[in-house]
C-alpha cells in the first residue's frame, strides 16, 4: 500500500546582501535576527525552509578600499566575509546559503541574465556623464544633489563622470510596474512604504545605469568585457542564481516558482531597489514576481544614525559578550515596530533585560518549578477539568494570545507577537498571587486545586517557550529541557493545552536571566564610549599666516626605539632635508610613508622628543576612531576615477 505522503508548503526568506564595507552593526544585524526568525517560526510550522543571507562583493568603493590596504580586492572580501558568517554563527543565524557575489556560480549566472535582457532590447548600450558617489554606488543629477555638490544621501563629496554605458530599459516597464503594485496591495508592506513606491512610480521612471567601465572589480559583460556589470543587476540577482535559476532549476522550482512564500526583507534605504528595479528585472527576464516584500526601519541611537563619524556604533559582539546572545535577539526584535525606525540605548536595553526576562519570564520560571518541587517533589498530573474561574481565564489567555503571536510571526510582527506571549507570562504571574499557592498548600483537602494550579503555571511556560524559540533559542532550550519537554514536542502544532497526563520537572532550577545592576551599567557603556575630539581654541587669521606650509617627500622612515607611537622621518622640502618626529606609528607602517609628498609645517621651533631633534609637524587630521596624514595628489586627481 502506497502512502499518501503531503507534501510540505515551501518559505524562501532572503536577507539583502550586505556590502562588504566592513564590521557589522547592530542595525545590520537586526535585519538577520529578523530573517532567522521567520526561518525558524517555518521550520517550527513544518515549512520545507530555505533561509538566504550573503555578501555584496564588487564596486568601486572596494577596489579602491583594496588598493589602499596593498591587497587584492578578492583578498579583502575574503576578510570581511569570513568575519562576517563567523559573526552569523555567534548570532546563532540558522541560513541555509551564504551567497558571495564574487561566487563562480552567480558570476556565471548574472552574465546570461543581462545577455539575456541585452538579447531582448531591454538593455542598451549608451552613455552617461553626471555626478558620481562612490559610497552609495549611485548617480545623481544636479537638481537632486546636496549643497556644494555633496551626495543627497551620505552627504559625501561627489565624483564627475563621464562614460560609456548600459542601461535598463525602467521607463519600458513603468506603467506594467505600476499596475501590478496596485493590483498586488500585498505586495509590499507596511502600506506607509507601498504608498511611497508608488509615488515614486508614478514621477516618471529613468532608465537606469547598469554597467560600468571606471573599474574593473565586478563581473564582466560577457558580450563586451571592457564593461562591468553593475551593482543593481549584480546583487539583486544573489536571490535566482542562490537557487540555481537557468542552471539547476530544482530549487528555483520549488522555492521560487510554486513556492508558497517568498519574502525579501529590507531596511528602508534600499526600498527602490527591491520595489521597482528588481521586479522589473524579473518581468524582462520573464520570472513571476510571487515574492513579497517587507520593509523595516533603521536601529536609532539617541543622536540618530549610527556612524563612524560620530562614534556613536554598537556592535553586536560587544552587547553578546557582556549580556548574552538572547538578550540581544529579543530587545532588537521587541523594539523595532515593521515600518518604523527603533532606539537602540543601553538604558532601554537594561530596562527591558531586567523586566521582561528577569523579573517576567525568568522569575515565573523559577517560581514554578521550585513550588512543583516543594509542593509535588517534582511531578503532578493534568487535571481533569479545570475547577478554578482563574484557570479558565489563564487558559483562555493562553489560547487567544499564542494564537496572536502565531499570526503576528507568520506576517513578520515580531514585536506584536511578543507582546501576545507577554501577555501570558504577564496573566501567569498575576495568576500566582490571585491563587495563592503557598496558601492551598497547607489545605490538604486544596491538594487537587493546588495541582491544578501547577499544571497551569507549566502550560503557560511550555507553550510561551515553544514560541520563543525562533527569537532566544539557546535560552529556551535550557529552559524546555528544565521542564522536561520532550525534543519531539516544541513544535508549534504541540503548543496546545494539556499535552502531558504527567510531569515531571527539573529538581533546581539555574537563574538564566540575572537582574542587572543599572547604575553599575550605565556607568560601564558610558566609560565605553570613544571620547570626542575636542576642537582647539579659535585663532585669528594673523596666528594662522605665521604657520609656514610646505610639500614635502617622505625619503626615510623609521620607528623610534623604545617608542610604540614615534616614528622618525627624513623628509625633503625643496633643496632641504629635515628631520621629523611624528606620533603615528600606531597608525602608519615606516614603509607605507616613503615616497609621500606631505604637508609640512617647516617653521616649527625645534625640539627633542625621546632624545631624538625634531625640526618640523606633519600635518595629521583626526576624527573619533582615527588619525590620517594629509597626503598631497597630483593635479587633476582630485577629480579622476580610478
Amino acid at each position: 500500500m502506497v502512502k499518501n505522503i503531503m507534501k510540505k508548503k515551501t518559505c524562501y526568506v532572503t536577507t539583502p546582501i550586505y556590502y562588504s564595507s566592513g564590521s557589522v552593526h547592530v542595525g545590520n544585524s537586526y535585519t538577520t535576527i529578523a530573517c532567522d526568525a521567520y526561518a525558524r517560526f517555518h521550520r517550527l510550522n513544518n515549512y520545507d525552509t530555505f533561509f538566504l543571507t550573503g555578501m555584496d562583493e564588487h564596486g568601486l568603493k572596494i577596489e579602491e578600499a583594496a588598493k589602499k590596504k596593498g591587497i587584492t580586492p578578492q583578498e579583502l572580501t575574503d576578510e570581511i566575509a569570513l568575519d562576517t558568517q563567523k559573526l552569523w554563527k555567534e548570532l546563532n543565524i540558522t541560513n541555509d546559503y551564504f551567497i558571495r557575489t564574487s561566487d563562480k556560480k552567480h558570476m556565471r549566472i548574472v552574465q546570461k541574465l543581462f545577455e539575456k535582457m541585452l538579447a531582448n532590447g531591454d538593455i542598451y548600450l549608451g552613455s552617461y556623464e553626471g555626478d558620481y558617489c562612490v559610497s552609495c554606488e549611485s548617480y545623481f543629477t544636479k537638481t537632486q544633489l546636496g549643497e556644494g555638490g555633496t551626495c543627497p544621501d551620505c552627504g559625501k563629496p561627489t565624483r564627475k563622470v563621464k562614460e560609456e554605458c548600459y542601461f535598463l530599459k525602467l521607463s519600458k516597464y513603468q506603467d506594467k510596474l505600476l499596475e501590478f503594485i496596485k493590483s498586488h496591495p500585498d505586495f509590499i508592506e507596511p502600506e506607509t512604504r507601498r504608498n511611497e513606491v508608488i509615488s515614486f512610480v508614478e514621477s516618471g521612471l529613468e532608465d537606469l545605469c547598469v554597467s560600468r567601465t571606471t573599474f574593473t572589480w565586478g563581473i564582466p559583460v560577457l558580450s563586451n568585457p571592457k564593461h562591468v556589470i553593475y551593482v543593481w543587476i549584480d546583487a539583486l540577482s544573489n536571490y535566482l542564481t542562490a537557487l540555481g535559476y537557468t542552471e539547476d532549476d530544482e530549487n528555483y522550482q520549488k522555492y521560487w516558482v510554486n513556492g508558497d512564500k517568498v519574502v525579501h526583507v529590507v531596511g528602508k534605504d534600499i526600498l527602490r531597489f527591491h520595489a521597482v528595479y528588481w521586479p522589473i528585472m524579473l518581468m524582462a527576464l520573464g520570472v513571476p514576481i510571487n515574492y513579497k516584500l517587507y520593509v523595516h526601519g533603521w536601529i536609532l541611537m539617541k543622536d540618530g544614525k549610527m556612524s563612524k563619524s560620530r562614534g556613536n556604533i554598537v556592535y553586536p559582539r560587544d552587547v553578546i559578550n557582556r549580556y548574552g546572545l538572547d538578550s540581544l535577539r529579543y530587545y532588537l526584535l521587541r523594539e523595532m515596530p515593521l515600518g518604523n525606525d527603533a532606539i537602540f540605548s543601553y538604558d532601554r536595553f537594561i530596562e527591558r533585560y531586567n523586566s521582561d526576562l528577569a523579573n517576567d519570564l525568568g522569575n515565573l520560571q523559577s517560581r514554578t518549578i521550585s513550588m512543583i518541587n516543594k509542593y509535588f517533589g517534582g511531578s503532578i498530573s493534568k487535571p481533569i477539568s479545570l475547577s478554578s474561574d482563574y484557570s479558565k481565564d489563564l487558559q483562555k489567555v493562553i489560547n487567544e494570545s499564542f494564537a496572536n503571536a502565531n499570526n503576528y510571526f507568520s506576517n513578520f510582527r515580531f514585536q506584536n507577537g511578543l507582546i501576545e506571549l507577554w501577555n501570558i507570562i504577564h496573566r501567569a504571574n498575576k495568576y500566582i498571587d490571585e491563587t495563592t499557592p503557598w496558601i492551598l498548600a497547607k489545605d490538604e483537602s486544596k491538594k487537587e486545586l493546588l495541582n491544578e494550579v501547577m499544571y497551569m503555571l507549566y502550560e503557560s511556560l511550555r507553550i510561551v517557550l515553544i514560541a520563543l524559540q525562533i527569537i532566544m533559542p539557546d535560552t529556551t532550550k535550557q529552559m524546555l529541557d528544565e521542564l522536561n519537554c520532550k525534543e519531539e514536542d516544541r513544535t508549534f502544532d504541540k503548543a496546545k493545552y494539556g499535552l502531558y497526563d504527567n510531569i515531571k520537572v527539573i529538581e533546581k532550577v539555574e537563574i538564566i536571566f540575572k537582574r542587572l545592576d543599572v547604575k553599575a551599567e550605565l556607568e560601564y557603556q558610558e566609560s565605553k564610549k570613544v571620547k570626542k575630539v575636542e576642537l582647539k581654541p579659535e585663532i585669528s587669521i594673523e596666528d594662522f599666516e605665521k604657520i609656514d606650509l610646505r610639500i614635502g617627500k617622505v625619503l626615510e622612515a623609521k620607528k623610534v626605539e623604545k617608542s610604540e607611537k614615534l616614528l622618525v622621518l627624513q623628509v625633503k622640502i625643496e633643496d632641504e632635508v629635515k628631520q621629523i618626529v611624528s606620533g603615528i606609528a600606531q597608525y602608519y607602517k615606516p614603509e607605507e610613508l616613503i615616497g609621500s609628498n606631505v604637508v609640512v609645517c617647516a617653521n616649527l621651533k625645534p625640539v627633542k622628543i625621546r632624545g631624538v631633534e625634531s625640526n618640523g609637524m606633519i600635518l595629521c587630521a583626526v576624527d573619533k576612531e582615527s588619525l590620517e596624514v594629509i597626503k598631497t595628489l597630483k593635479k587633476g586627481e582630485y577629480s579622476k576615477v580610478q
